[in-house]
């Protein structure tokens, strides 16, 4: 089962809401996790690679955390922190539609 998933036809240059399934069930009050998808216009998987990481180096210089980098079936990316702790995700490239 594929667990990123995104609204069919995304208007051009606008934001994507991508959705994801977790194993974790509801633990505390409702959060959200953004997953930013940030390196899709760049075709080589290396170079998406690329711009993620420097994407996040500046984010970390702006005070957030890199924590960890993840690479799994359904793709690449980097989870970062903000500065009171919430997670986030700078993606590298497509997701699947629904």
């Amino acid at each position: 089962m594929e667990r990123l998933r995104r609204p069919r036809r995304p208007g051009r240059g606008r934001a994507t809401a991508v959705f994801q399934r977790v194993p974790e069930g509801k633990s505390a009050k409702n959060r959200v996790h953004l997953d930013l998808n940030i390196g899709a216009t760049v075709s080589d998987p290396e170079q998406r690679r690329s711009v993620v990481r420097q994407r996040s180096e500046q984010l970390a210089d702006a005070g957030g955390s890199v924590l960890r980098e993840v690479d799994e079936p359904t793709g690449w990316c980097v989870v970062m922190a903000d500065p009171e702790g919430n997670e986030f995700c700078l993606l590298s490239g497509a997701v699947h539609e629904l």
